[in-house]
């Protein structure tokens, strides 16, 4: 169980994309924050208040968030006395890095984070590992509609789309349930499972445990890409283990190569047939239903120019979740008897 409000920890990031843990819960949750904390040399910031560790406690901060993320998910060297101010002001820890906080030693001392944060009677969050018993996938059919996200790279909008549905359906009125896989959205709904920190066996059974059979359409973050030389894995057996009946293919516009890749970013087309064909595995029925862009580098006419040319061109629902909303895609659910 997560404990807000938080603090936001950035480190020294020197650019947003550094920040998806802190970005995205400040887009999502920015009730839940009272401000944030960054090092010496960090050149950016966060639309909320910069505050020292004790000014948080005192606005009634009650968890210390790690908001910056690196490649490998490691706990960095200059995190730790920060991490430890915060255990000795009674803040709780939250982080999603694959390494485990409570394994390193405190600074200066030969005690690990785990045993200081018995000490000062915290708790930390690992929130990229589970303690859930995990079944291996069995592909059986189940009950109910479900929708994943999908990409033709990592960080490029599935988690950003899949909440955004989520909350516009809502609105609407519409039942539905959202599934995380990764730490960003663990962090936001405060339950999940993050897929990339699953061993390779159970990636599917993950996936059937998080979305059993419902009534109510389940709306299910993807991760990684098919395409990805390092994350493909977790990507089928998201596609495997989800049954989805509808896919979303999400895109970064202008992005040639794969994020801190040098392997291209694959065509729009070839990406949809491969997940379409990967996903008939478990669900014979599925079907892609709409392309998701992230248009953040471009102007807004750019934009629009982009979204038409792309639904011309694929034949379907093709919009910017965030600077156009997703009622294409509510339109294109409704169409196909998805709601």
């Amino acid at each position: 169980m997560l404990t807000p409000p938080y603090i936001i920890f950035i480190g020294n990031a020197t650019h947003l994309n550094q920040l998806k843990m802190a970005t995205s819960l400040l887009h999502f949750s920015p009730e839940k924050c009272v401000g944030y904390m960054k090092l010496p040399k960090s050149t950016v910031s966060l639309d909320i208040p910069e505050v020292s560790i004790k000014d948080a406690k005192l606005l009634g901060a009650n968890s210390f968030v790690l908001g910056a993320v690196n490649n490998g998910g490691y706990i960095e060297d200059d995190w730790l006395a920060h991490i430890a101010e915060a255990m000795d002001c009674g803040l709780n820890i939250i982080h999603g890095m694959h390494q485990l906080l409570d394994d390193c030693l405190v600074p200066t001392t030969d005690i690990t984070f785990g045993e200081y944060a018995g000490n000062h009677s915290v708790v930390i969050h690992n929130i990229r590992h589970t303690s859930k018993t995990i079944p291996i996938g069995n592909g059986k059919k189940r009950v109910g509609k479900r929708l994943l996200t999908v990409g033709t790279d990592c960080s490029s909008g599935k988690m950003f789309t899949t909440l955004t549905l989520k909350k516009a359906l809502l609105q609407q009125g519409v039942p539905t349930h959202f599934v995380a896989t990764g730490q960003c959205g663990i962090l936001i709904d405060g339950d999940g499972i993050a897929i990339d920190a699953v061993a390779s066996d159970f990636i599917s059974g993950t996936v059937e445990l998080l979305s059993p059979a419902s009534e109510s359409l389940t709306l299910i973050e993807g991760q990684g890409s098919l395409f990805h030389p390092a994350y493909a894995g977790v990507s089928l057996g998201l596609l495997h283990g989800a049954q989805p009946d509808y896919l979303i293919l999400c895109h970064h516009v202008n992005r040639h190569t794969l994020k801190n890749f040098d392997y291209p970013v694959p065509d729009i087309q070839a990406c949809i047939d491969l997940n379409v064909q990967m996903a008939r595995l478990t669900n014979p029925n599925c079907q892609c239903i709409g392309i998701s862009l992230n248009t953040q580098d471009v102007d807004d006419q750019t934009a629009k120019t982009m979204i038409d040319s792309l639904s011309n061109a694929h034949q379907m629902p093709v919009t910017d979740p965030y600077r156009y909303g997703v009622s294409a895609f509510i339109d294109a659910l409704k169409a196909c008897g998805g709601l």
